[in-house]
């Protein structure tokens, strides 16, 4: 079971601590202070991609994919494989560039200000990249992380998706408790040498461009969270097809794809983890399965979030050119009272979201996904040693399974069952609002700008379609806020029970 360390540091009367309601507090000495430097920088390269790539063409390619719903934008994806935005984020000791996973949520709320299917197109790579470290396997993460790197080297974009998504469950697969209720039908039989995959995937984000699909099986249906595994298909595997691409309201640029895979075989050294490579640590291989979910969708949910926040600013900074431009009854519309109410309040919509994913990255920094190469002597060698270097240095944790068991020992049988749910929370509820403040802005720039509101080249009514995809994809609203109860409100309160009718 997972550890349970819960101490009331200086806990308020509903039970939360000061590190649960201050991880930015707390990150003020403990976060390299070189990742501000690197955030910065990202901003920058995403506004000169926005400039010269994403905002002419945004509403185009929009137009394009609505009128020929099997266009696939595959120059948008060459460009980001060109700008380096696919090796980016990958750490050095893999060979990438190795920034900080804090800077891409400001990376991507830039882009999101102009296209968040844009967003989305290196956003989703970095879902599966993360679910691939999750399960630290090392030697496997390093073997694709090398493919994606000669991907960018050969102009041939290498990315990768996260499968999960079956036609008889979704949301509920992320929470153990739900997916063992739920319909799951993805079938791994075990063989000599691997498994033998039968199932479907649906809604599958990037699926049309990934080089690796990151596909989450089950080698008993009836007990998924006890038998479940992660591996790796690659798309010229044997068995393994595409199916259908989604026809979709908004974030078109983006495709959602049905994976099929027929007797497909993943031979052992594709397995990102199973019950064999799990069996002698001490944690429940069921136990497993929830931090694996947990560590992924607290550093996910701060990507939603981040693109929530830049719908939100696309919105407020398109109306507010409107206003600026607008006369009402003689007087410019920005001289108008309840017109500066509304602006204010979009902007204070903008910033909260910013705020929120702003703290589920510190929290993430000490707590998550992201603490073991934000230790500040690991952050600096890393940083200003060559990739060449570093490579060499790290060769042994991905060539040895004695440091992957050591990693694995301490990332599950270590973890502190508080430190994660501190990141479960905050992560699930910057999804949450962000996404909805993202709908809320846009109702606001559509009752302002009115009839203008709703053409097409004025684009406020393409982020009102973008947005409400925010609301569904990791996780809908409704489990987010149930997730955001369960791990902040409802711990240690014994009478509390979850994810049962009675």
């Amino acid at each position: 079971m997972l550890k349970n360390t819960f101490i009331s540091d200086h806990a308020d009367s509903s039970g939360l601590s000061f590190p649960d309601m201050n991880c930015n507090l707390m990150a003020i000495s403990r976060q390299p202070r070189a990742i501000t430097k690197e955030v910065r920088k990202a901003i920058r390269m995403a506004r000169r991609f926005n400039e010269t790539v994403v905002r002419p063409n945004a509403l185009d390619m929009d137009r394009k994919i609505h009128e020929d719903p099997d266009y696939l934008p595959w120059e948008w994806v060459r460009e980001a494989n060109r700008h380096g935005f696919y090796t980016m984020w990958i750490p050095k000791m893999f060979g990438g560039k190795g920034y900080s996973f804090t800077s891409i949520a400001y990376f991507l709320e830039e882009i999101s200000t102009c296209c968040v299917g844009m967003a989305n197109l290196i956003g989703v790579h970095y879902l599966g990249f993360a679910t691939l470290i999750a399960t630290w396997n090392l030697a496997l993460t390093r073997r694709i992380s090398l493919e994606v790197i000669q991907g960018e080297k050969t102009d041939t974009p290498c990315l990768l998706d996260f499968a999960i998504t079956e036609p008889g469950s979704g949301t509920d697969t992320s929470e153990a408790d739900l997916a063992d209720k739920g319909n799951l039908a993805c079938h791994a039989a075990r063989e000599n040498g691997g498994y033998r995959v039968n199932g479907t995937k649906i809604f599958i984000s990037n699926a049309h461009f990934s080089t690796w699909h990151l596909v989450l099986g089950y080698e008993d249906i009836k007990k998924p969270s006890d038998t479940f595994l992660f591996f790796a298909v690659r798309k010229d595997a044997g068995g393994f097809s595409l199916g259908r691409k989604e026809r979709k309201m908004g974030q078109k640029a983006c495709p959602a794809s049905e994976l099929i895979l027929r007797d497909c075989f993943v031979p052992d050294e594709q397995v990102c983890v199973d019950k064999r490579q799990t069996k002698n640590l001490s944690m429940s291989h069921r136990d497993i399965y929830q931090i694996i979910f947990d560590s992924v969708c607290s550093s996910s949910k701060a990507g939603v979030c981040s693109m929530g926040a830049g719908i939100s600013r696309g919105v407020y900074e398109e109306v507010l050119r409107f206003a600026s431009n607008t006369i009402i009854n003689g007087s410019l519309m920005m001289n108008l009272e309840w017109v500066q109410c509304r602006l204010a309040d979009m902007l204070g919509n903008v910033a909260v979201s910013r705020l929120m994913y702003a703290e589920i990255n510190f929290a993430n920094g000490m707590f998550g996904l992201n603490k073991m190469l934000q230790i500040k002597p690991l952050y600096y060698l890393f940083r200003y040693l060559p990739v060449k270097v570093v490579q060499v240095l790290s060769a042994p944790m991905t060539r040895y399974p004695v440091f992957q068991k050591i990693v694995r020992k301490m990332q599950f049988d270590w973890k502190k069952r508080e430190e994660l749910e501190r990141t479960t929370g905050w992560a699930s509820m910057a999804k949450f609002t962000g996404s909805d403040l993202a709908v809320e802005n846009c109702r606001i720039g559509l009752s302002l700008m009115g009839q203008a509101g709703s053409r097409h080249e004025n684009r406020v009514e393409k982020f009102f379609r973008d947005s409400k995809l925010l609301q569904i994809y990791e996780g809908t609203n409704q489990l987010n806020r149930l997730e955001t109860f369960k791990s902040l409100i409802g711990r240690n309160r014994h009478e509390i029970h979850m994810f049962e009718d009675k």
